[in-house]
């Protein structure tokens, strides 16, 4: 076995693309990551995608986006707005947080921030499950805190979930109810089709935990990045605040611009089932471990630009790369939650008022128009138990 470094933006692209190349970034992670979509291959993972592909269509993205996120911010919000200062990697967090249940099926039967609150202390538990390669502690010590956390989240959420589900079927299938009275999440999906995939009670357990997590974690450490690179932006270029309280689209292209330099994870991993060559030429043996530098292909001069290494929301791509980078991933792992979190490109064709924007820039220019700012006080600082690049704590405060 050798491990293979692909910089290259093109090589990147390819390995992507190729069925010949598994995941193995969250091989540590197993005890929640362990079968999940993300990391399921070939038929199993073609079979569970199609089945949760239909809650990623883009008329859904859209619903909520326009319907159901915007009362999301302003609840989740709201408390802190009194309070005149927050701490954006928790609200963050807390905050993708309860669209992400929504999306993975965890009901909010109280609905309370006190409930969130509790909700949070599972997904903070659950996102150092899955990047526990990455933990600098007892890495076995963890693995069992998730592990009993996994089992308490059942017990909480998860099983009377599936009760009230199971239920509002049986009222369905007695003519009862109709079809759009039933939940749109991964957790109905699911069981409705049970005989399609093979899931039994821990797998399930999993799955809706990494939907939780992902949904999460990905767009809450997105949305952290992107406040961040706004305000360094506006020290820089101070004329633009209004851009970022009234054109969507330029705070939406601040958010690809984050993406492409500081995609959630820096680097992916997959293994070799099969000897490989590259169009550039780069062979890659059978069991051979290729780790994918994102940071680097992202920054490809030849595709982005002599300011590649630069935050420039303005940057004019005219060669169709994807202004987040190969951070989504491409082929049959793209992210599936890509549309939800980013929104679609805005194009010649697009309006505001018809246009998917993602529900990161959402969340960012909302944050704005509340007038936040960095806490002159308290300057942000990193994570130090994990070796990811991740904000520990970034204070904010709220101007009106």
């Amino acid at each position: 076995m050798a491990e293979i470094m692909i910089t290259q933006f093109d090589d990147a692209r390819e390995c992507y693309r190729s069925k010949q190349l598994r995941q193995a970034l969250y091989d540590a992670g197993e005890v929640i990551m362990g079968d999940v979509l993300v990391n399921l291959h070939a038929a199993e993972h073609r079979d569970r995608r199609r089945l949760e592909n239909r809650l990623f269509r883009r008329d859904t993205a859209f619903m909520y986006e326009r319907e159901l996120f915007p009362e999301i911010i302003e609840a989740t919000v709201k408390p802190y707005i009194a309070d005149g200062k927050a701490e954006l990697v928790d609200f963050g967090h807390q905050l993708m947080m309860n669209l992400a249940a929504l999306t993975a099926g965890v009901d909010r039967p109280r609905g309370t921030p006190e409930e969130t609150f509790h909700l949070y202390d599972y997904l903070t538990t659950f996102i150092e499950g899955a990047t526990l390669g990455h933990y600098t502690g007892d890495q076995d010590a963890k693995r069992d805190e998730v592990q009993a956390k996994l089992l308490e989240f059942d017990r909480e959420f998860l099983d009377p979930g599936i009760a009230r589900r199971q239920a509002l079927l049986a009222q369905f299938e007695a003519g009862d109810l109709g079809e759009e009275d039933l939940p749109k999440d991964v957790l109905m999906v699911l069981l409705r089709n049970q005989d399609k995939v093979d899931l039994n009670r821990d797998a399930l357990r999993r799955e809706i935990a990494f939907y939780l997590l992902a949904g999460a974690h990905t767009s809450a450490t997105a949305f952290t990045r992107c406040m961040h690179n706004i305000f360094k932006w506006l020290e820089l270029h101070p004329e633009d605040a209004d851009r970022v309280r009234n054109e969507r689209v330029f705070v939406q292209r601040c958010t690809h611009e984050t993406i492409r330099l500081q995609g959630s994870s820096p680097t992916s991993q997959r293994w070799a089932l099969a000897d490989i060559e590259l169009s550039s030429g780069l062979t890659i043996a059978e069991g051979d471990r290729v780790t994918i530098d994102l940071n680097q292909a992202n920054r490809s001069v030849d595709v982005y630009g002599d300011d590649a290494e630069v935050f420039n929301p303005d940057r004019q791509l005219t060669n169709g790369a994807a202004p987040w980078g190969l951070s989504f991933g491409q082929g049959m792992h793209a992210c599936i939650g890509q549309d939800v979190a980013a929104g679609l490109i805005f194009d010649t064709d697009s309006t505001e008022q018809d246009h998917l924007f993602g529900l990161v820039p959402v969340a960012v220019q909302t944050m704005f128009d509340h007038g936040c700012r960095p806490d002159p006080d308290n300057p942000p600082v990193m994570d130090e138990s994990t070796t990811r690049p991740y904000f520990g704590s970034y204070p904010v405060v709220f101007t009106g």
